[in-house]
């Protein structure tokens, strides 16, 4: 049990590191001009994907990880509704990490959240490994 919660420890301080370097390196600007994009190719006619500012953004995000963060104990101690909830986390992690990634390749410069997404991808991948480990 000790492996898992230090796994869902991990993924919650990478996910702050995370949304530090997102917070810090104006991800906002970059994400809403991408989802108004998104927006115009779909006709406009459904608000997707949303769009947001910066302080309920950050709030919203903030309230998550101190979410996690409070589930930690439950974590460690291996109590069997955190693992549907860890699948799940490990996989935003990964999936989060690995686009930060690509689309600093694709557009050749680093994106905003990118210094950091490597750590989203090697938490997430161990939160994923240590959660299989317990079925």
């Amino acid at each position: 049990m000790t492996t898992f919660g230090m796994a869902w420890l991990a993924a919650t301080i990478a996910l702050a590191l995370h949304v530090a370097d997102e917070a810090s390196h104006d991800f906002l600007s970059f994400y809403n001009a991408q989802a108004l994009r998104i927006r115009r190719a779909l006709g406009n006619a459904v608000p997707f994907p949303p769009t947001f500012t910066f302080v309920p953004w950050l709030a919203g995000l903030i309230g998550g990880i101190a979410l996690l963060a409070i589930l930690t104990p439950w974590a460690f101690a291996g109590s069997p509704w955190t693992r549907p909830l860890a699948c799940f986390l490990a996989v935003l992690h990964v999936a989060n990490g690995l686009g930060h990634v690509i689309g600093s390749l694709v557009t050749k410069r680093i994106l905003p959240g990118a210094l950091s997404a490597p750590l989203l991808i090697l938490s997430g991948a161990w939160l994923g490994h240590a959660t299989a480990a317990l079925e």
